[in-house]
């Protein structure tokens, strides 16, 4: 009731000069959100608008939207209390009921190291920084994901890791994608055992089917791989019945056939078991969840996936890369891979834009917690304790046809059904397989007692009151792995698995990894298009508790949290984006992409219009669009944008009426990649519709959107929302992620559905579980709660302003490329530096890097337009820390005036030399032309408020490229 108060006091006390709810009533309650979230204050705000030439807001927005924009305003619902939102999020939670979970296929128990819940899950030094792009500011996060790569190539037995996939089902969709590539595209046949996951098959059908890739699921042993050319073949172990199999004489027959060998593997049970790579496997994926990741409903966790060396050009993802920095000194970035998306678009082989980064690093520094020997000791146990319940069971007289398994046993000749029913009375889950089969999956949490309890269950079952102690059992007889699947080669062998025994040592280096990095804790981060905005505690806090920590597979009456929330969420990205259904599928952006192409794509065959696949993209597009239109069977046509950026109306008519016979969809992002409301966003929406097509937008630059126009009001069919960016899931490193797509009611039939629990529409299976991240969703629903419908407005409206008073600022020292007709800007803008390349040898890069020493991360670099830098400030950034940006940026502007004049050496100079690192600084041979207080400390407040240190020199890209290494090196780990 006191937000409903507060709202009033808005509405009686608001005066002409439009005070917002910021500066409200004393009566009013001071632990709402909406008052943290804005960084302007109010006299703040009046002196930006009087800078940037306007009156109210009101002026501003109306002078920043096209008049012919169609509006939406939001239904006023009450705002929340941080007490309020952390309150409701808990009593949700415990409407979530946690079984005991032995339902496996993919998803364990596990438990978090309370030093990595804190430290790293729980720490915005770690979940607020972004994707480590810019590897001077990234060194420890890119170390902890060179940990995570180093234990998946140990574990895999292949040399190659990349730093995580979304999920298990993508990531074994992206295995067969790999495969083909592999073959050039040129053996159109796919074979999967009818072993593995369900949901993995689905997503690989999904994936299959644009590609022009049939799919045959069956038994692989007994297949005739010469009957057609398999580009690959898929089997995993453990498998769907948990079997286990040494597959080292099969993975030769698929040589001789030709076809590339994949495996889907599990990381706990390669401690112990034969690896992949010793089988002669190619390509090796799964899921780290197990390691320390909650379940979390389904995500997020990291796919791992590894290869050989030579295929490394094909891999997807992102792949951490160790080089030298300018000075010889060890450095690590992305390699390969990093946005080629971007730069190959429709030639891309993925459309990956996010990881699972935060989701990675935990995994792989669970590894570093447990060591080699703790690891062993866990996937040891956790068979151990499978096997005295199998034991048991077939002393009771049940059938067991699993021969040889890791954690998974299956029990056959039952009703499966009236079991499945039954356990569940006794607050228990286990898997139904078919009709007469069921299985049961152990894991780390597992105990002696749970064993107890199991057998006494399936002894009552069949009339007997047997009891066992599981660990007098093991005592009398310890099972023994299967001799011939057992590893013998060692496994963990880098020193930093085997060097951190004790939590001081934990504790100290995850912090001297926190201290490399910039993160939201340290200064803005100004990214245009990714939105790096507030990621308030009160929406994190929630994500720990432990009602949200269930199966994805549990039956929904035991997830009646979860759907209360989930459907609140979606009635208000509803009401948002003026669609009539969301589905939560998409792990991503890119991913969001993909779904909704894939929506309109099953919704054009349904019309028996499956000839119309051209998809036109402007050349301002977002960078994953052309690669998620190839992925979706669609052909690429480019249009044109004019000379005000914007799409060009006459080349998109002239397109549209070309291929009005094969015409899909139209791909488009709102506001613009060039920064600016487009004022014929309408009529290009129409000209699509005119000529039978869909238009799909992009959904990156909703910032500015939400309260003040929507997707579905403009015109568009579908649309993808960047939660991680626009409704503050944080950025994690490089991930999670969340794109959910709104669609329009024709569409909402052929949204992604999910074979297990058979929910969803008719589309295919796009992710592992149907609401993907679904444990992150509590924080979207929690930013939109706090906000309200009118906070949420005031949202954009400050992002409008905060961009706006960057623009006015800096367009006295910088070229500003595009503003609308009345020269503002959207929410973020694109600053023009290629004229500095002739004047003074000095490119983006060179600026980017400079502004490390100003404490900054970068602006979006060379993206969409060469020699450019784009700036997103977003509204949760105070006057005082834009004006810290825009003084480094005129500062820098300076010193580029000094090497047009000759004052400064064209190749020596700040910018050239940029970052200094502090050893640099410190070194007693300095022979720069400049002083260390110029390097160093450029502007006087870069001491006074603690100056953050590059740990590396420049790196040197093509060094690390031509010198591939993906593994950690063993350097010094004292601690």
């Amino acid at each position: 009731m006191l937000g409903v108060r507060r709202l009033n006091f808005i509405r009686k006390f608001a005066t002409k000069n439009q005070q917002y709810f910021v500066d409200l009533h004393p009566l009013a309650p001071s632990n709402l959100l909406i008052d943290r979230h804005m960084g302007p204050s109010s006299s703040e705000r009046e002196k930006m608008l009087a800078e940037i030439g306007c009156k109210s807001m009101d002026e501003l927005i109306e002078k920043t939207l096209p008049p012919k924009l169609p509006r939406n305003k939001l239904p006023d619902w009450p705002v929340k209390t941080e007490q309020d939102i952390i309150g409701e999020l808990y009593n949700l939670s415990k409407e979530n009921t946690v079984a005991k979970n032995y339902l496996g296929g993919g998803y364990y128990g596990t438990y978090t190291p309370p030093v990595i819940l804190r430290n790293v899950l729980s720490n915005p030094a770690w979940y607020t920084s972004y994707t480590p792009y810019q590897a001077e500011i990234s060194q420890g996060r890119l170390e902890a994901l060179l940990i995570y790569q180093t234990m998946v190539s140990s574990l895999t037995g292949l040399p190659i890791g990349n730093a995580s996939l979304l999920d298990e089902g993508t990531a074994g969709a992206e295995a067969m994608t790999m495969s083909y590539t592999i073959h050039n595209r040129k053996k159109t046949h796919f074979l999967v055992s009818n072993k593995v996951f369900p949901q993995t098959i689905a997503c690989i059908q999904t994936r299959a089917e644009p590609l022009g890739i049939t799919v045959h699921v069956g038994d692989v042993e007994s297949f005739d791989l010469a009957k057609f050319p398999l580009c690959g073949v898929l089997v995993q172990s453990p498998d769907l019945l948990g079997e286990i199999k040494d597959f080292s004489a099969f993975s030769s027959k698929v040589h001789e056939a030709g076809a590339t060998f994949i495996m889907g593997s599990d990381l706990l049970s390669l401690c112990i078991m034969k690896s992949p790579g010793e089988m002669g496997a190619d390509i090796s994926y799964g899921s780290s969840q197990r390691f320390g990741v909650p379940m979390g409903y389904g995500g997020p966790y990291a796919a791992f996936f590894s290869a050989k060396e030579e295929d490394i050009r094909k891999m997807p993802g992102r792949i951490i890369g160790v080089s030298i920095d300018k000075n010889g000194q060890t450095a690590y970035r992305m390699t390969m891979q990093t946005r080629e998306q971007h730069i190959r678009r429709e030639k891309a082989t993925s459309n990956i834009c996010t990881a699972q980064a935060l989701l990675a690093n935990m995994a792989g520094l669970y590894s570093v917690y447990h060591g080699a020997e703790g690891m062993k000791m866990i996937a040891s146990r956790v068979h151990a304790l499978s096997s005295i319940l199998k034991q048991n069971l077939q002393d009771l007289g049940y059938k067991v046809p699993t021969l040889n398994h890791f954690d998974t046993i299956s029990v056959s000749g039952i009703d499966a059904a009236k079991l499945v029913e039954t356990f569940e009375k006794n607050g228990i889950n286990i898997r139904k397989i078919r009709n007469d089969t069921v299985s049961l999956s152990f894991d780390e949490t597992t105990t002696p007692d749970d064993v107890n309890t199991l057998v006494s269950i399936f002894a009552s079952l069949k009339g007997t009151n047997k009891n066992i102690c599981a660990v007098d059992q093991y005592n009398k007889s310890a099972p023994e792995f299967p001799s011939t699947l057992k590893r013998e080669s060692a496994i963990l062998t880098h020193p930093i698995f085997n060097s951190i025994h004790s939590e001081h040592q934990m504790l100290r280096y995850l912090y001297r990894l926190q201290r490399k990095d910039i993160s939201l804790a340290n200064s803005m981060i100004p990214l245009g298009s990714c939105t790096m905005k507030l990621n308030a505690t009160c929406e994190m806090i929630p994500i720990t508790f432990e009602g949200f920590n269930v199966h994805p597979h549990a039956p929904l009456k035991q997830v009646q949290g979860y759907q209360k929330l989930i459907g609140g969420l979606r009635n208000k990205l509803c009401a948002i984006t003026g669609f009539d259904e969301i589905s939560f599928q998409s792990n991503s952006g890119a991913q969001g992409e993909y779904s909704g192409l894939i929506t309109i794509r099953n919704y054009l065959k349904s019309t028996n219009n499956a000839k119309r696949t051209a998809c036109l993209i402007p050349n301002s597009a977002h960078g994953t669009n052309p690669a998620s239109a190839a992925m979706a069977g669609m052909n690429i046509i480019k249009v044109e944008c004019d000379k005000k950026g914007n799409i060009s109306i006459d080349d998109l008519k002239q397109k549209a009426q070309q291929f009005k016979d094969e015409l899909a969809c139209l791909m488009a992002t709102y506001p613009s990649t060039h920064g600016v409301f487009e004022e014929e966003i309408v009529e290009a929406c129409e000209i699509i519709h005119h000529y039978g097509g869909q238009v799909y937008m992009d959904g990156a630059n909703m910032n500015a959107q939400v309260g003040l126009t929507s997707p579905g009001h403009i015109g568009a069919d579908v649309c993808h929302l960047n939660l991680h960016k626009t409704f503050a899931i944080p950025h994690g490193g490089g991930g999670p992620g969340m794109g959910p797509i709104g669609v329009k009611k024709h569409l909402a039939p052929f949204l992604p559905r999910d074979v297990v629990l058979g929910l969803g529409g008719q589309g295919g299976q796009i992710s592992s579980s149907h609401f993907a991240s679904a444990s992150i969703l509590p924080i979207s629903w929690a930013y939109i709660e706090a906000l309200g419908g009118n906070g949420l407005a005031e949202a954009s409206k400050h992002a409008i302003l905060n961009a706006n008073y960057i623009r006015k600022r800096l367009e006295k020292y910088y070229g500003i490329v595009y503003t609308g007709d009345q020269g503002m800007c959207a929410h973020e803008m694109l600053v023009d530096l290629r004229p500095f390349k002739v004047t003074a040898n000095i490119t983006e890069e060179d600026i980017a890097k400079r502004l490390m020493d100003y404490g900054f991360h970068a602006p979006t670099m060379s993206f969409p337009i060469h020699g450019t830098l784009m700036i997103e400030p977003t509204e949760s950034e105070d006057k005082g820390e834009l004006d810290r940006l825009i003084d480094a940026l005129i500062k820098i502007r300076e010193e580029i005036h000094e090497i047009e004049t000759g004052s400064a050496d064209k190749n020596n100079n700040v910018l050239k030399n940029a970052p200094h690192s502090l050893d640099e600084v410190i070194s007693v041979n300095w022979d720069k032309p400049y002083s260390r207080e110029k390097a160093g400390f450029p502007l006087p407040w870069v001491r006074t408020r603690g100056k953050f240190w590059p740990t590396v020199a420049r790196v040197d890209n093509v060094w690390g490229d031509k010198h591939p290494s993906t593994v950690l090196p063993e350097i010094d780990f004292h601690l």
